[in-house]
């Protein structure tokens, strides 16, 4: 028998080891429970594990950024944002709410909720646009926005991740201002 990478013949073997292990475990009785008792006893079909995400999804230790305090925000958005890879990436694209009863509150009364597409931000009473982007990859993105609301204008450097399989969105500001603490939305169903 010839062993390979991942060869038939080595899964053959790993199910072999794996009877002759519980075999041993099984305390010598080789009594056959009665028909009922074995259908009962039978496990349940296994569900296909979801598919992998194309990027691994960051860890904890990628839910942080060391902002460079002489890197000014830009006066104006840099040429291209909105699209390829100076857009947010279309896995953190949608609508999220830190309060999960506001994604099916209509608009105008859904107080966290969080509407993302390739280069704006919007919240209940500002929107933050794309103007330049520092790092990206699939399921995040380090850049700093352009925000106006309620009469006021201001620039934000922000962290966008997802983590838990897609289902939840960090975002961590940085600069005066900033919430000291991550905030966690969850990704609201269409």
């Amino acid at each position: 028998m010839r062993l390979g990478n991942g060869s038939a013949s080595s899964t053959g073997l790993g199910l072999m080891a794996a009877t002759l292990l519980l075999a041993a475990c099984s305390g010598g009785n080789d009594e056959q429970p009665p028909a009922e008792t074995a259908e009962k006893a039978a496990p349940a079909p296994v569900a296909p594990a979801p598919s992998a995400p194309a990027e691994p999804m960051p860890a904890d230790a990628d839910l942080t950024y060391a902002a460079d305090p002489a890197l000014a925000p830009p006066a104006a958005p840099e040429a291209g944002i909105g699209s390829g890879a100076k857009a947010i990436p279309a896995a953190i694209q949608g609508r999220w709410a830190l309060d999960a009863g506001d994604c099916a509150a209509r608009a105008g009364t859904d107080l966290t909720a969080l509407v993302i597409d390739a280069k704006t931000l919007r919240f209940f009473e500002s929107a933050g646009d794309l103007a330049r982007v520092r790092e990206r990859s699939a399921n995040r993105i380090v850049a700093d926005y352009k925000f106006s609301g309620e009469g006021e204008q201001w620039d934000r450097l922000m962290l966008l991740a997802l983590v838990d399989g897609g289902r939840t969105l960090v975002r961590r500001d940085y600069g005066e201002g900033a919430a000291p603490e991550p905030m966690r939305y969850r990704r609201c169903t269409p």
